[in-house]
């Protein structure tokens, strides 16, 4: 889903905006600055879109931070507060994008009324993730079907691998390991054990299983620290 901004002169936009930093460039920062920074503090309305090919994607960055007024200070951000009015962030990655809003009146439920979802009850899918706000706490999980797929490649090659080789395959598992991650993960490897005991093969080490989760900085490149795992 796309959306088309209003078209805004360049030479109208403020220092703001052109200070203000959203494109990240790895999934991994992505993830972490939505889940972390956004989602976990009230920014539960959103709407996804997609810069068109064609499109400049930097030129849509500007007119979105422009029409809504995203690009202001944190002193700013608590004045809109204090006045009942909502906050607003901006990310993108490649050529997927969300708007992100905190309760509160403004322009954005109204431009994009009938789009909004609530990261409550609708989470935000990218890259196989899943993130949601849910019992006060912010969820960072793998997508049903992307799990259900994790789970069944690991059954299937659970009696036709060697315990190092399916250690590898574990290790090489792109999903960062947040808490509800690692609970996946850890159903992937019981159900891989389980597998492996019905024909007397050895049982995979816990130490398999990704356990720590990295921290990145989402808008400078960085590869992918290793990932730490339990003794």
């Amino acid at each position: 889903m796309g959306i088309v901004p209003r078209t805004i002169p360049f030479s109208s936009l403020n220092w703001s905006v052109m200070e203000y930093r959203c494109e990240v460039t790895t999934v991994v920062g992505f993830v972490q600055q939505v889940a972390v920074q956004y989602v976990r503090h009230g920014y539960w309305f959103y709407v996804p879109g997609m810069v068109p090919e064609r499109k400049d994607p930097r030129g849509i960055d500007r007119k979105l931070i422009a029409k809504y007024g995203i690009g202001v200070s944190q002193k700013e951000r608590c004045r809109r507060k204090r006045a009942g009015l909502a906050n607003m962030q901006y990310i993108r990655h490649g050529q997927f994008f969300l708007l992100l809003a905190t309760h509160g009146r403004g322009d954005f439920f109204s431009e994009e009324a009938g789009q909004i979802r609530d990261a409550r009850r609708t989470p935000i899918k990218f890259a196989g993730y899943a993130i949601a706000h849910r019992n006060g706490r912010v969820c960072v999980r793998i997508d049903q079907m992307t799990f259900e797929g994790l789970k069944a490649y690991f059954v299937d090659l659970a009696c036709r691998r060697s315990a190092n080789s399916l250690a590898g395959e574990f290790a090489s598992i792109r999903f960062v390991p947040y808490a509800p991650i690692r609970q996946q993960l850890l159903a992937i490897w019981r159900a891989v054990n389980r597998a492996r005991s019905a024909t007397g093969y050895e049982h995979l080490p816990i130490g398999c299983v990704p356990w720590r989760r990295p921290i990145v900085k989402p808008f400078e490149y960085a590869a992918w620290p290793s990932v730490e795992r339990p003794a």
